[in-house]
Formats: structure tokens, sequence, C-alpha cells
């Protein structure tokens, strides 16, 4: 069969990997031709489009680059209409999944979406329009199936695809393979994209003129330079590592995260952490007014508590930093209490291989159609 896959990210290219993996499991004739990248491209992809093409976030930046945005959407609807694919598979990036899932749909393609998008954050007008042009949902968070639910809508939760990666990787010493020492090591993870590292490295490099104790290592975001880590004052006494960020985290005793997926993954880890967010000021304040969550870290967002500490825009700064990363250091029954929550996430996540379940319900659902 043929499936037409879009992935806009780095995340969704892991996780659609992952997915095309099983497919082909229970098709070994399957034909895959996706927005998406390297990771799906090994998998056997025909990739038309890098996702590295793809990532504008936030008001201004997507505002900024609305003509390429649209013009991708333009050339995606002709692709898809020459490929004529048996099923097209949207993978989370909705802001440009939800327009191909409309054409899709009218065109007569069958829709399978993996990974919601956040229509419980903001948008919750989204669910009529998911509900209208997409055949199959597969969520990946325990309150996505009720949220649903709620708006008279069957999905299918098939448990986060994170822990079939973390339990399937190959791993290895990071201090060994990249040379540290044996300080304990504070990783720092500032973000993906040029303008979120930008405004979040900076901040999070000064935590090593408080904390002189512990080496302190970057891990580099998939798609950057070296070049650019090297741009920032200072960056000489730290060690900047690639495509290692799990071999990094299980040898961490703590993290500074921008929000996002990768707070997530640290916490898989049992890693302490602090979570952090700063972005353009415009777009902050048009989000504030727009986000229903008590919340912007993953983890908080699922245990529907505080466990882990939140610097937003003002908040983040040297100061608070250091106090929330010194309440991680210092104070061991912090630490205890966060890991006793971590444990609690664990169970939650679980499931019986998010990418095995999916694969299975998009072949199910072909075949009943």
């Amino acid at each position: 069969m043929k499936y037409y896959i879009i992935a806009g990210e780095a995340s969704g290219d892991l996780h659609a990997s992952n997915l095309m993996k099983e497919i082909k499991q229970n098709d070994a004739n399957a034909d895959f031709r996706c927005w998406g990248g390297d990771l799906m491209q090994e998998q056997g992809a025909v990739i038309v489009k890098h996702y590295r093409e793809l990532a504008f976030m936030g008001f201004l930046v997507v505002l900024a680059n609305l003509r390429t945005i649209l013009k991708n959407i333009r050339f995606c609807k002709q692709d898809l209409s020459d490929y004529k694919p048996d099923v097209v598979i949207l993978v989370d990036y909705p802001g440009f999944n939800l327009r191909i899932a409309k054409f899709a749909k009218q065109a007569g393609f069958k829709i399978c979406y993996y990974i919601s998008p956040q229509v419980w954050a903001w948008k919750e007008s989204r669910v009529e329009k998911i509900k209208k042009f997409v055949d199959r949902m597969f969520v990946i968070l325990p309150f996505e199936k009720p949220f649903y639910a709620k708006h008279n809508f069957d999905v299918n939760y098939v448990g986060h695809p994170l822990l079939d990666v973390i339990e399937t990787r190959a791993a290895s010493s990071i201090r060994k393979d990249e040379g540290l020492s044996d300080l304990p090591i504070i990783a720092m993870l500032p973000g993906s994209r040029k303008h979120e590292i930008s405004e979040m490295l900076p901040v999070m490099m000064k935590m090593k003129n408080h904390f002189p104790n512990y080496q302190y290592v970057i891990a580099g975001a998939p798609g950057q330079e070296l070049a650019f880590y090297e741009t920032f004052e200072g960056i000489s006494d730290f060690k900047v590592i690639f495509n290692q960020t799990y071999n990094l985290l299980q040898e961490s005793y703590c993290a500074v995260v921008t929000s996002g997926t990768a707070s997530l993954e640290t916490a898989l880890f049992m890693v302490p952490e602090v979570v952090c967010y700063k972005g353009n000021k415009v777009s902050y304040h048009i989000v504030k007014l727009l986000i229903k969550v008590k919340y912007i870290c993953l983890v908080n967002l699922i245990l529907d508590k505080p466990v882990v500490t939140e610097l937003i825009q003002n908040e983040f700064n040297e100061t608070n930093l250091k106090e929330s990363l010194g309440a991680l250091l210092e104070n061991e029954d912090g630490r205890s209490e966060m890991l006793l929550e971590y444990a609690k996430l664990n169970e939650l996540l679980a499931g019986n291989g998010a990418s095995k379940q999916t694969a299975k319900g998009i072949n199910d659902f072909i075949k009943q159609n």
C-alpha cells in the first residue's frame, strides 16, 4: 500500500520513523512518500520536503514566512493528488496538517492522525474540524481520550512513543565517549530553533558561575551546526554534544530544559529539572490570551500538579534560575519528591508500544474500509 506521511519537526521525524518500522511489519510492500527527515528516509521514505524547511514557530515568525507556508500547502495538495496514497498519516504539526486534512478528506483520501494537536490547550474549536476531516485519531497523552469523548469523538489512546524510543535505544557512556570528567553533570537543553536557543542559552550558561562544582553539557539541536553554538560568549567552558541527548540525560544529575517534548524526555530519564521558556513578547502575550491550561510543562500537565518549576517569560532570569536549580542541587527531599512523581508519570504513559498499536490501528482501519 501507499502511505503519505507528513511530519514537520524533528520529534515528528523520530516518531514517524518508528511508526513506519512497525507498518512494514504489517505490510511488506509499504511504499512511503513523506514530509519529514533523515530518520524517515532511513526507513525507506522518499522525502518530499525536509522538516528543516518547515520550522516556523510563533505568530510573528509565521507571518514573516506566510508566503512560503502557503506555497508549501499548495505544493503538498498537488503532490498528494499525483501520488494518490491509500492513506494519509498526519503526525502532530497541526497548523499545516489540519489544512491538508481538509483537502485530503474532500479529495477522498483516508486520513489517520498520530499525536493529536493540543486542542485541549487552545483553539478547542478545532475539535469539530478534526471530527469532520480525520477518520482515526491516535493520541499519546492519557487525558486526551476523555477530552475527545467530551466532544463525542472516539479516539485511540496508544501510550507515549517516547517510552518505545527510550526502551529500544542503543545506550552508551557519554562520559567515556565525550571525555567528560567525574564531576556530576548538569544537562542544558536550550531548544531546537535558533531564535529560542539565542534567548535561552545565555541565561542557562550563567549557572556555571553559581554552581562551579558541576560540569555543564549542552545538548546540540538536530539541524544546528557547532559553529552556531560557538558564537555564544564563554562557550569554550562548556561541552556541546550532538545526537546523544538520551545518553546525556542517562548520566545527568540535574537539567535545565526549554519547555517542550524535552521536558517530558528528561522526566522519563528520572532527571530532576527546571523548565524554562522565553519568547517574543508580542507572540507570548497573544498566546497567553488564548491558552487554557494551567501549566506549559508536559510533566505538570499530565500529573495535573506543579511537580516541575516553570520559569516563563520575565520569570526566566539568572536570579530565579539560580534559586530553582539550587533547590534541586542542594535539597535532597525536593529531589526525592520529584522522582516519586516521575515514577507515577511513567506508569500513566506506559502502553503496549505506541508505534506498534498505531500501525496495527491504521492497518485495521484500511482493511475495514
